[in-house]
């Protein structure tokens, strides 16, 4: 499992730094639609759109984008990887109570499985 998320990691940080230089400069299809029918008129400028990646760049110089993907990816990964740390650490936790309790049960015993011991 180790070696999927690694290979992942790998695959999204080359995605992110190299081919992210190759990505079309001219608007999406989104952005063509909404400046065709006058809906982009009604744009605001976003609260973070002078933040340090604003823009697929760094600092709105874009020679920088993969730099700016490179970050992008490193925080999202660090985000989940610590979210998935912190949840799967409660799971153990309660499927440890679950089994000293079942273990410290009277031998012979039933118990019931959809008690919830924590």
């Amino acid at each position: 499992m180790k070696r999927f998320f690694l290979g992942f990691a790998v695959v999204s940080l080359l995605l992110a730094g190299v081919v992210s230089y190759f990505a079309d400069p001219d608007p999406d299809g989104l952005d063509h639609v909404t400046e065709q029918h006058g809906i982009a008129e009604h744009a605001q400028d976003h609260p973070l759109g002078a933040g340090p990646l604003a823009d697929y760049a760094v600092a709105g110089d874009d020679r920088l984008t993969g730099v700016a993907g490179v970050v992008g990816v490193v925080l999202t990964l660090a985000v989940a990887g610590g979210l998935f740390r912190l949840l799967r650490r409660r799971s153990d936790a309660k499927t440890d109570a679950k089994t000293d309790a079942e273990t410290d049960a009277e031998p012979g015993a039933k118990t019931d499985a959809k008690t919830d011991v924590g």
